[in-house]
């Protein structure tokens, strides 16, 4: 517990800084004093803007408050934030921190040198696995949150994200809740989703927010400034509840509504996505509730949106609900913003007692320099008291330079030896130097010998992964193989990414012939192969996309699969293909797969086990998402019913044959 009797709390969120300040009752909870919620405009949610408008808007709500304090807490916005959670396999105490790092570099987007990182440890699955929260921010955004709290003289004690501040303060207030709890919430410029079940948390961030209601509104009007649109939002915004209901007589009321409502729908869509991801991979329960926070959550029939969509019951979150409110504080005025004030409980309580998530994301740079303010004082008395032992040494200086003359002349004597023992020293060192280099030479090496069938692996995996994907999308058994491997793109390119003078395709290789024993087989598990294409479907097999799959790209008259906009092929820009020379970094694959078509009642399957093909490849850390693209369009269905398809991928460690 501190010393100071109160502290504050900052949420520099993407549309609003919302400020508080607590103190610790006498029966140890959490009282809060006072606080203030101050919008920032569009300026808040720019980095070119974003330090002054923070700035400026800090010293106006610390100017309201007239506060003493002068320790604080702070949460970076969650649009500056990356979190993740990952599975560790069983290991030993001492090598988890090692295997955490490692994971920091495989997931963190940025070079670890250039941010800040932490994490923690939340649990262990029932196969022994540890459940990790890890969390990066650039170090500059860090940096800019110390400045501007410096600058007004706050004392920065911890950083936090949003995540971690709104689990702590939903266990304080909510601890009661064992079943599965989800909690949403609705930011400018991002949204939080997090569940909770019997100690087990989880939570994703979600690029959306309420800012895109407005600029779609703005978009729409064209001549109105975004600050009004903003406050129309406010005011007379509320979600559409769709179907046959009347439209408001406010034009700007029923245009935010029906903008607002879009916006909802694709909040909603992943939503859902994130409740199957938690059920199904996390091991996680169906939700019993959902609790809504943030500002956007007041909208007019957003609780109503999400109980038709959810089928759940909808509250909003009271992060105030076990703190003790100031009798000087207006609680009607503060019921208008409780909603709002999930992350600054959450920092408040990190002075209080142990919390579910505590981290901490302050740089080393920060750290030092509030080390060195510290310390200043002793600096300053040190600095007296070396001027006063200056003056007694110069009355001894003469005395004690003739001794050291004398003493230095004994020691050269003794030192001859020794400079000759220390450059024997540096020549063998200079020799176990080369020695090392050329053993570390050798074991890269061996190293090298292990690669190709690291790559087959991968390669193995992406194709399990394909099968599984497709069998759960279509319903149906699916099987994909590889027939060749090139370590060479083709010299010609493919008639997929065929363009005029681009000279001719390269002819897919022939299926062999199928045994009858072959076909009968095939057509025993995969159902009679599909008529031609461009024929008429059957009776009842309309070519429909099944639900929650996502369908074959749109193609535009005149363009190819897989081509950009105007013809260009996907991934590639302009309008001309040149093959890359031959390199040992660059693979060409032939795939060959059971046609999908007729059992799963979809003529575009096919694509999709090809479009899945080269995403998950793309998605593999050994291959070059960019540089990894098709070589040929998606071959005709073959006896027995397969069809081919080439993909040329290019490997982030070149092959050394």
């Amino acid at each position: 517990m501190l010393k100071s009797k109160s502290f504050l709390a900052v949420d520099f969120g993407a549309g609003s800084l919302k400020l508080a300040e607590f103190e610790i009752n006498e029966a140890g909870g959490l009282r809060l004093k006072n606080y203030q919620v101050k919008a920032l405009g569009p300026e808040g949610a720019q980095e070119s803007t974003r330090e002054a408008t923070v700035q400026k808007a800090l010293e106006e709500v610390l100017a309201a408050i007239q506060t003493s304090s002068k320790i604080v807490n702070v949460c970076a916005p969650g649009f500056h934030v990356f979190s993740k959670f990952v599975k560790l396999p069983p290991v030993e105490t001492s090598k988890v921190t090692q295997i955490i790092q490692y994971e920091a570099q495989q997931n963190v987007p940025f070079p670890l040198e250039e941010v800040v990182w932490d994490y923690q440890i939340l649990g262990s699955s029932p196969g022994g696995e540890l459940e990790v929260l890890l969390v990066a921010i650039k170090a500059d955004v860090v940096e800019g949150l110390f400045r501007a709290t410096e600058n007004l003289g706050l004392h920065l004690q911890l950083t936090d994200v949003s995540p971690a501040a709104l689990t702590n303060a939903f266990r304080y207030n909510y601890g009661e809740l064992d079943d599965c709890t989800m909690l949403l919430d609705i930011g400018a410029k991002t949204s939080n989703l997090l569940f909770f079940e019997k100690g087990k948390i989880f939570s994703r961030s979600i690029n959306l927010g309420a800012n895109s209601i407005t600029q779609d509104f703005v978009n729409e009007k064209k001549k109105i400034a975004w600050a009004q649109a903003e406050k129309i939002k406010i005011e007379d915004g509320f979600v559409s509840l769709g179907g046959a209901y009347e439209e408001p007589e406010n034009e700007d009321a029923a245009a935010i509504s029906k903008i607002a409502r879009q916006f909802m729908t694709r909040l909603h869509i992943q939503v859902n996505q994130t409740m199957q991801f938690y059920r199904g991979q996390q091991g996680g329960s169906a939700p019993a509730r959902l609790f809504l926070s943030g500002g956007a959550s007041i909208m007019a029939y957003t609780a109503q949106f999400f109980t038709e969509k959810l089928n759940v019951p909808v509250e909003y979150f009271n992060p105030l609900r076990n703190v003790q409110i100031d009798p000087s504080i207006d609680l009607e005025e503060l019921a208008r913003v409780a909603h709002t004030m999930g992350e600054v409980v959450g920092l408040g309580l990190r002075n209080m007692a142990h919390c579910p998530v505590e981290l901490n994301l302050m740089p080393a740079s920060t750290l030092k320099w509030q080390s060195f303010n510290q310390k200043k004082p002793y600096f300053i008395a040190t600095v007296f008291s070396l001027v006063a032992v200056i003056a007694a040494i110069g009355l001894l200086f003469d005395r004690l330079a003739r001794i050291k003359a004398k003493e230095a002349q004994t020691t050269k004597q003794e030192v001859a030896p020794k400079q000759e023992k220390s450059q024997k020293f540096k020549r063998e060192y200079t020799q176990l130097t080369q020695l090392r280099a050329e053993a570390d030479q050798l074991g890269a090496w061996v190293k090298d010998r292990y690669y190709w069938a690291d790559v087959l692996t991968e390669l193995r995996q992406v194709l399990m992964k394909v099968e599984a994907g497709t069998k759960t999308r279509l319903r149906t058994e699916a099987g994909i193989w590889i027939e060749s491997i090139v370590t060479a793109v083709p010299h010609a390119p493919s008639a997929f990414f065929g363009q005029p003078g681009m000279g001719q395709p390269e002819a897919m290789p022939e299926a062999p012939a199928a045994s009858p024993e072959d076909q009968a087989e095939f057509m025993r598990r995969y159902g009679p192969p599909p008529a031609p294409m461009g024929a008429p479907a059957e009776p009842g097999m309309m070519a429909e996309t099944m639900p929650g799959m996502p369908g074959p790209p749109e193609v535009l008259p005149g363009e190819m699969p897989g081509a950009a906009p105007g013809g260009a092929p996907g991934g590639m820009p302009g309008s001309t293909l040149t093959a890359p020379p031959p390199t040992n970094g660059v693979i060409t694959l032939t795939f060959r797969a059971v046609s999908l078509t007729r059992a799963s009642n979809q003529p575009e399957a096919n694509k999709s086990i090809a479009y899945a093909v080269v995403d998950e490849l793309r998605a593999s850390p050994m291959f070059d998402a960019e540089q990894t693209r098709f070589a040929s369009d998606v071959g005709n269905e073959e006896p027995p019913g397969t069809f081919t398809f080439m993909v040329t991928a290019k490997l982030k460690e070149e092959l050394k044959l």
